[in-house]
Formats: C-alpha cells, structure tokens, sequence
C-alpha cells in the first residue's frame, strides 16, 4: 500500500491508502518527495473544479512533483533508480494538429497529472510512490535538490508565459497577482532580461514575496495613490484570474503593446474592456501550461538559490487539509510543498 492524497468533492479533500503501483510497459515507478500545491488544486478542494473542468470521480491531486527513481517496466529506460528526477506531467497525444505544429501544451488529447480536463480523469502525483510514464522524467541538473526543484513545474508555466509575451529583454513588464505564479513570472521575466517589472496585488505579504522574485516595484492593487503606478508598460502579464487584473493590463500596457492572460479567469464568459484592445491595437494572448521550458526551469533553478525563498512552508502529507489551508491562506504563504518522505 501507499499513501495518497484524494479529492471527493468540495471540500472533501482524504489522505487515503492507495494500493501500490507496478510500472507497466514503458513506465517508471517513483518514490515521491515533494508535491507543490497548485492553485488548480486548491480549486478542486474549495470548489469541486477549475475553471470549466469539474470533478465527476475521485481523483488522486498533484501535478508539482519530485523524487527518487525506483524501478522501470518492461521496454522503459530513463535515470538509473536511485537517481533525482523532477516529473513533466504532460503527455501530448503526439499527433493531433497542435501537435503537429510545435504547440503540444494546447494538445486536444492530452493527459495531465491530477487533471479533471478528460474523463476518466488523470490520477496525479500526491502519492507516495507513482507509475509515470518514464520519458516524463528528468534527472535533476547538478546541485539542485529535491526541495527546489519541486519548483520546476510552476516555473515552466511563467517561463511560457513570458515567452508568449514576445521580446521582454529591456522592456518594462507588469504582473498582476503575486501568488507563487505571479511571483514566477517576476523572475522569469529577469531572466528574460526585462529591465523593469512592476507587479500588483492586495496583498502586503504577497508583494513581499514578489520583491524577494526580483520585483523592481511592487503596487496595492487597491490603492490609486500608489506611488508605484507605471504611466505605462510595454508588456502584462496577467497572472491573477481576476477580471480586474485584465482591465489593469490592458489599461497600462502601451499601444501595440502585449497582455498576457495567464491566471485562469472564473468559469463562463468575463467582461473585458475589448474596446481597448481594438483601439490601441493591444495584442491579447493566452497561455496555459508549457513544454520545453521544464527543462529550461529546471537549469534556472540550479542556477539560482533564491527561489529558495518562494517556498514558504513544506508539511507531511497526513497533514494535507492544514497544507492545503496555509496555500489558500496568501496572506502568510506563497508556495507550500507536501512532503511524502518517511
């Protein structure tokens, strides 16, 4: 048996025993370290779902997830066991249109670790061994450990969204929300080049964590008065899934300049000043996901201990509610990692 962390429904998150798994065909089977909390899995604790992806069966959470090499199935080869790895969770059908075209992130068929987006839905990571596909794996870069790197999968999804956002080398950049996407963005968006990034939020303990991501300055979303206010930037990033946030964007962002939708807005149709875009000729794009960047954020992590700093709290798995809790609370955390280690 193993030990897993289950959603019902709303509000019925269970710690459960899992039956131990056995890699198949071209499968790994890893012992599970860290889990990083997503904000999609916080929506399927509080809500049931993520934006229009509802829970309709039981559901193993996690999509953030790192750990030791075990054992391979018949065919698979990868990372010898005993060796660090860091999961991509995507597998791209490989043959779609998307596919075909260099986008598999937005793959029609795709399966996604701890996602409700197909049915039956893909069971996910928070489980303290788990059967992935073995070119999922990525052994980790030297000196980056286990603890930082449980970052990578967030970190893909900024290092795509700024990548979506075009040229950002010399450029000013905004980033609405500064919850553990946003605040990835922000350095993402360095790492890019970006000669300034202004980011907003409500939150003082959110902007906290924005400026130790390498924020130049840091705004009350609330407050017209701050002085932190740009005229105008040359890029967006919207990162906190609030209609609110887009209006911020496209209102800032300069004529002809690039918004980024990055934040899941709420189910159903958003209101967005569209006039705005028509008229300044604003480019509007999403982002959801990523591909190739994991293996870039993965050489960023090992690269940079700051982002040391992001994870603000690591709790045993038996005690997923009280994790799950503390992630949904940002006014005392930004990134919070279970822990499935003895």
């Amino acid at each position: 048996m193993t030990v897993g962390c289950v959603i019902h429904g709303q509000g019925d998150l269970r710690v459960e025993e899992l039956a131990a798994p056995a890699p198949g065909p071209g499968q790994a089977l890893v012992a599970v370290r860290y889990g990083g909390v997503c904000g999609s899995d916080l929506h399927y604790w509080r809500h049931g779902g993520v934006g229009d992806f509802r829970l309709r069966e039981p559901m193993v959470l996690g999509h953030e997830v790192v750990g030791t090499v075990l054992s391979y199935g018949a065919g698979a080869s990868g990372p010898v066991p005993g060796t660090a790895v860091a999961v991509h969770p995507a597998t791209p059908c490989g043959v779609c249109p998307e596919c075909s075209d260099g986008r598999r992130n937005v793959c029609r068929d795709t399966r996604y670790l701890g996602s409700a987006a197909r049915f039956p839905h893909v069971q996910g990571g928070f489980a303290a061994q788990v059967v992935v596909p073995a070119e999922q794996l990525r052994a980790l870069p030297k000196g980056l450990g286990l603890r930082r790197a449980a970052l990578a999968e967030p970190l893909s999804v900024a290092l795509h969204a700024v990548r979506r956002a075009g040229e950002v080398a010399g450029k000013h950049a905004l980033v609405t929300g500064a919850g553990p996407i946003g605040c990835l963005v922000v350095a993402a968006a360095k790492a890019a080049g970006a000669a300034r990034v202004t980011v907003t939020d409500l939150l003082p303990e959110a902007l906290r964590y924005a400026g130790a991501a390498g924020a130049d300055t840091v705004v009350r979303a609330d407050d017209p008065e701050d002085a932190g206010w740009p005229s105008e930037v040359d890029v967006a990033v919207e990162a906190s899934g609030v209609a609110a946030g887009l209006d911020t964007c496209l209102r800032l962002v300069r004529r002809g300049g690039v918004v980024v939708q990055l934040g899941m807005l709420p189910p159903g149709r958003s209101a967005f000043s569209g006039n705005l875009v028509v008229s300044r000729e604003i480019e509007l794009r999403g982002a959801f996901r990523f591909d190739g960047e994991f293996d870039a954020a993965l050489r960023l992590l090992a690269a940079e201990s700051s982002f040391d700093g992001l994870v603000s709290a690591v709790v045993p798995v038996r005690e997923a509610e009280s994790a799950f809790a503390l992630a949904a609370d940002r006014n005392v955390s930004c990134k919070v990692l279970l822990d499935f280690g003895d």
